[in-house]
């Protein structure tokens, strides 16, 4: 009664965890839009859209990504045949015992007329998937604590799925060998199913399971004499034989069962199977309780993004379905870090310690911003930093073995932060092409507005000098100077005399007819008012946001200064300046 109401109530918790993160697929939406998609809207295309793609001649396509990706999980083949092997052992073995096992009066019975748990071949199969799901948790112990790959982090769900699973299995396999030494239910058996009430043939009975089936009787040591088991041979074919193979073909449970045999008469008095039955049961109800909530959700949502990520495409699907899909994909993800592994600017993470520079752990981020968790400013800086890092190599996308389309991911969640005001100073500088490669779809406010953002969080921070004003000794930073030598490069600036050069070989110069009115400042006034150490007035110029980083200012220096990588330097000290600023308040 107890586990069957702890049942009842691990599966209502887990239908409405269900139901709630089915409801987020329609609700959560990132990409920000000429006007919002109702749920209701969302809820009407998905269905469309299934119906339409499984009477058309798309269906084949699902059924060999069903086949080949969902339950084969080639992709993850292609990318290493260790993980491969990892995740079929525990998927594989996992899927298995639930089928067999712990669902076998809703499968088992049904399709087997002469089913037992305790017989053959079904003992050695439980074993059997038992072994398989522990050497699949072995290896990704050993990935993840032991072989220490380079970016492959490691966080608390991750944890979380290896120990329950860990728990389950171990906890089944000791619960399993203590039944088999134990006295109180060979007794139970014997009270139950047993067609003899002689004492003489039950004493043989029990010598025949203490010495054939492991048990650890009290009463009886072996060894016993042929006739004596024969005696009880008979009895075992005619009360026990049609629900008990012998226990050896279990032989992993039997092996811990031999291995725990001195102690059995104790465990057995101290009713520590009936420990292990509620540590094994719980463990199970607590697991499907939480699914929805962990990790483990994506055995749901990964099939659906690669399916679905099969037969779409950003041309031609419908905008609601786009949508619903990219949240999907959030909850697909399996936090296996091939993306970060192969990340193009993963190196970075050495350097800037921003761990949303990492597509794998981006995920998280921005599952809590699209959720509608409370994140700081800091917190808001340090995502939009990760996501503006991204090369746009699509290595992420190309390697994900859930299908996730992580570009398109990190551009819509970009341009929905953008869209709500928050400043990336990155886009201000020639590392935004990506972007404007992109902006015909954008529209042209949407384009500019995240531009002018990052220009007045600047001039609202960097505004102690005003460019038509007499400037004092006292606003020249000193210690500015200092700064830009740091590298061979920008310390170059030194040898300007101001001739003009590069200004007059500038492209951007050549594109205004007054070009002081529009930029502030040009390129050689930019690098004299370095030489005199006036970083705001620089900070503030749009000409050193507007440089192309064409490098012909810097091939026509006659003095050799590196124009253009002074202006790169320039910057990073900009936003460094800015990002110092932001963090002391």
């Amino acid at each position: 009664m107890f586990f069957r109401t702890c049942f009842y109530i691990a599966f209502a918790i887990f239908g409405l965890g269900l139901l709630f993160k089915v409801s987020t697929w329609f609700r959560y939406t990132i990409v920000t839009g000429e006007r919002e998609i109702s749920p209701s809207e969302r809820v009407y295309a998905a269905v469309k859209g299934i119906v339409l793609t499984l009477f058309s001649i798309k269906i084949l396509t699902l059924l060999k990504v069903f086949f080949l990706d969902v339950l084969f999980q080639i992709r993850i083949l292609r990318e290493s045949a260790l993980r491969w092997f990892m995740h079929i052992c525990i998927f594989g073995g996992f899927m298995m015992l639930l089928l067999m096992h712990a669902l076998d009066k809703f499968i088992a019975y049904p399709l087997f007329a002469e089913y037992s748990s305790t017989l053959n071949p079904f003992l050695f199969l439980r074993n059997l998937f038992f072994v398989v799901v522990i050497i699949g948790l072995a290896i990704a112990v050993y990935r993840r604590s032991i072989l220490k790959i380079p970016r492959l982090m490691t966080n608390y769900m991750d944890h979380y799925s290896i120990i329950i699973l860990a728990v389950i299995m171990f906890s089944g396999i000791f619960l399993e060998a203590t039944k088999i030494g134990s006295y109180k239910s060979y007794r139970n058996m014997v009270d139950e199913y047993a067609d003899s009430d002689d004492e003489q043939e039950l004493r043989a009975l029990e010598s025949f399971w203490v010495d054939r089936f492991g048990v650890v009787s009290p009463n009886l040591k072996g060894p016993f004499p042929d006739n004596i088991l024969n005696q009880g041979r008979e009895l075992h074919e005619v009360s026990c034989a049609a629900c008990h193979s012998q226990p050896q073909w279990a032989f992993l449970s039997y092996g811990v069962a031999k291995l725990i045999k001195p102690i059995a008469t104790g465990l057995d008095k101290a009713n520590f199977p009936v420990f292990l039955m509620y540590i094994h049961f719980l463990s199970c109800f607590i697991g499907l309780a939480y699914l929805p909530f962990s990790k483990m959700f994506h055995i749901f949502a990964s099939p659906l993004s690669l399916l679905a990520n099969a037969v779409m495409d950003s041309e031609t699907s419908n905008p609601a379905n786009l949508a619903t899909k990219q949240i999907i994909e959030m909850d697909a993800c399996t936090h296996c870090g091939t993306c970060s592994i192969r990340c193009a600017v993963g190196i970075c993470f050495m350097e800037i310690p921003n761990v949303n520079i990492l597509p794998s752990e981006k995920i998280a981020s921005v599952k809590a911003l699209v959720s509608g968790g409370k994140i700081n400013g800091q917190a808001l800086g340090s995502i939009l930093e990760g996501l503006y890092l991204c090369t746009n190599c699509y290595r992420c996308t190309v390697v994900c073995p859930v299908g996730i389309n992580l570009q398109d991911l990190w551009f819509n969640v970009r341009e929905s932060l953008l869209q709500k005001g928050h400043p990336e100073l990155l886009f201000l500088s020639p590392l935004s092409f990506y972007r404007g490669l992109k902006s015909d779809g954008m529209g042209k406010d949407n384009y500019q507005k995240p531009l002018e953002v990052a220009r007045q969080t600047i001039a609202d921070e960097c505004k102690s000098i005003v460019l038509s004003e007499t400037i004092t000794q006292k606003q020249i930073d000193k210690k500015f100077k200092t700064g830009l030598t740091l590298s061979p490069q920008a310390n170059s600036y030194s040898y300007c005399f101001t001739c003009m050069t590069c200004t007059a070989a500038c492209p951007v110069v050549w594109n205004f007819d007054n070009p002081p009115e529009t930029l502030g400042l040009v390129p050689h006034q930019i690098i004299h008012a370095a030489i005199v150490g006036l970083p705001d007035l620089i900070f503030t110029s749009k000409m050193l946001w507007s440089c192309l980083g064409c490098y012909k200012c810097q091939e026509h220096c006659p003095q050799g200064v590196r124009v253009t990588d002074v202006f790169y330097e320039l910057k990073n000290l900009a936003m460094k300046h800015i990002k110092g600023k932001a963090m002391n308040e």
